[in-house]
């Protein structure tokens, strides 16, 4: 296993094949960046589509997610017995595909935080072009 992915597992409980972030390109107070690479043999593609695999939306988004959990727990230190959960999705708006082969950058920012509930927003890009915008709450809760 790549460092890069370790660091990665390092911060959050997910795991593959549920894990859609490779690594970390960039952190800062309030704001994090992380990289996907997408990969032809992923499980979902069997089914969606056929003969012309697409990433579903939805994984997309749990791409951003998984990179506001990350902001969280280097923001905030280890978790302990918290773990982040997606609370609401407020907006999303998809401006693109992503295919096999794509390397997606994944952007979140912390927009406001209200105790344990955390607003974020987050873009992903493939090669400079926004595929996705999503605004979303991330919650630490007791394991």
């Amino acid at each position: 296993m790549s460092d890069a992915l370790e660091q990665v597992k390092q911060a959050i409980p997910h795991r593959e094949p549920f894990l859609f972030v490779d690594r970390i390109v960039e952190q800062g107070e309030g704001h994090i960046v992380t990289e996907r690479t997408i990969r032809a043999d992923e499980p979902h593609f069997a089914g969606h589509y056929p003969g012309s695999p697409l990433m579903p939306g939805v994984l997309l988004c749990e791409a951003c997610f998984q990179t506001g959990a990350i902001l969280l727990v280097a923001a905030g230190g280890e978790m302990g017995d918290k773990k982040p959960v997606l609370t609401r999705i407020l907006e999303a708006k998809f401006r693109g595909m992503v295919r096999p082969g794509d390397v997606m950058l994944i952007e979140v920012a912390e927009e406001e935080k209200m105790g344990d509930a955390h607003v974020m927003n987050a873009k992903v890009s493939v090669a400079g072009k926004n595929v996705l915008r999503v605004k979303f709450i991330v919650a630490l809760i007791e394991a």
